[in-house]
């Protein structure tokens, strides 16, 4: 028989394009493909979402430790043996208007929460990408960074909902944010940071903080990633499709919000907007504006520019009873009400009021912004900062 005429070849050949749909039969659904990362994800059954911050629960720090405590105890903390994952590139695809709202959105969030040094507001850019690609967040750049600051609570990023927006960056400043986002979003990873899709500065330590897995420190920010599969790298497998909000229209919804649900002076509640203490791990509730001021530690407070010196020091005095040092700091601008210590220079030059109560260190002091407070009969003027 002629090789041509030969069957044997075309019967091997016809067993090797049946053998795939057999092993089907036999085994079911074929593995995904390493390239299709997306697909591989919809094979795994997620478990519910853990009850930590997410879409429907801020991250914002609002009560700490003292600053040197809480420094401590995020140092006592070892690093999780899992480490930060390997970030995926995120390349934006979409229209220019979306290109150009994205990267003003990771540049603003850069530059809020991280000052100017570029490790930093890399790190920053990593975390809201990779929010962007997990199914607890928001799945645009923008929708991620403004994310609750619609409503009275729950904004994931501080800065747009404590006044900070109407902060103004230089020219220089946005320039350089711009061509970090640019690059982010052209691919480029801060693989320091991995999947962490969670942070806070190292000076405080917010109620959440022993519920991640610590995995990176940059600068004064530690990272941190969820445990078990929201945090691995296969969770994140949401896909981005464009339809960036815009960011203007984003700012001024924040705003107003911000403004229809002013935090009260010290005089009108007689409470702090926020208390640090060295035995007590608080959680602000927004949403009743219910504050705890627990004695001993450091208040800060909102006055106002109409407010009685003398009656500022009787509540002052209200939120300090107990034992143990205790100041309370105040400040007549929402936005100038600091996140924790130490205190920046921006935070001294604004302060107003400052009360220290009576103890084992010394008497007690009250210090006033006299151009706020004129000719005040009790306490002494606060020096004048340029």
């Amino acid at each position: 028989m002629h090789p041509e005429h030969d069957p044997a070849p075309i019967l091997a050949l016809a067993g090797l394009v049946l053998l795939p749909f057999v092993l089907l039969g036999l085994f079911g659904e074929m593995p995904a493909t390493r390239d299709h990362p997306s697909t591989s994800a919809t094979a795994v059954t997620a478990p519910p979402l853990p009850d930590l911050p997410a879409s429907s629960d801020d991250t914002i720090v609002v009560s700490e430790l003292a600053a040197e405590d809480a420094r401590a105890r995020n140092a006592a903390v070892a690093f999780a043996a899992i480490g930060p994952g390997t970030a995926r590139p995120f390349t934006i695809r979409g229209s220019e208007t979306d290109r150009a709202r994205a990267r003003d959105c990771l540049a603003l969030a850069g530059m809020a929460e991280a000052g100017g040094s570029d490790a930093d507001q890399r790190a920053v850019m990593q975390v809201v990408l990779n929010r962007v690609r997990h199914p607890a967040f928001a799945k645009t750049v923008c929708g991620v960074v403004f994310e609750g600051s619609q409503r009275p609570t729950g904004c994931q990023f501080s800065f747009t909902c404590d006044g900070s927006l109407a902060r103004r960056y230089s020219d220089a400043a946005w320039r350089l944010a711009r061509k970090r986002a640019d690059e982010m979003l052209g691919g480029a990873i801060h693989a320091p940071v991995g999947n962490s899709t969670h942070f806070h500065a190292d000076y405080v330590y917010p109620w959440w903080s022993e519920r991640l897995d610590k995995v990176a420190q940059v600068g004064p920010h530690l990272f941190f990633r969820w445990r078990g599969f929201w945090g691995s790298g296969t969770a994140m497998s949401a896909r981005y499709a464009g339809g960036e909000p815009d960011p203007l229209r984003l700012r001024e919804t924040a705003l107003a919000v911000a403004s229809a649900n002013p935090l009260p002076t010290l005089l009108q509640s007689g409470e702090s907007v926020r208390s640090i203490t060295r035995d007590t791990i608080e959680r602000e509730d927004r949403s009743t504006r219910q504050r705890s001021s627990p004695g001993a530690g450091v208040h800060f407070v909102l006055v106002a520019p109409g407010d009685s010196p003398q009656a500022l020091v009787e509540r002052a005095r209200g939120l300090c009873s107990g034992e143990g040092y205790c100041r309370v700091q105040g400040w007549s601008d929402a936005s100038a009400v600091p996140s924790g210590l130490p205190l920046t220079e921006d935070a001294r030059r604004a302060l107003r009021f400052s009360f220290v109560a009576a103890g084992a260190g010394g008497a007690e002091a009250v210090f006033l912004d006299c151009r706020l407070f004129p000719a005040p009969a009790i306490g002494t003027c606060l020096p004048a900062r340029p």
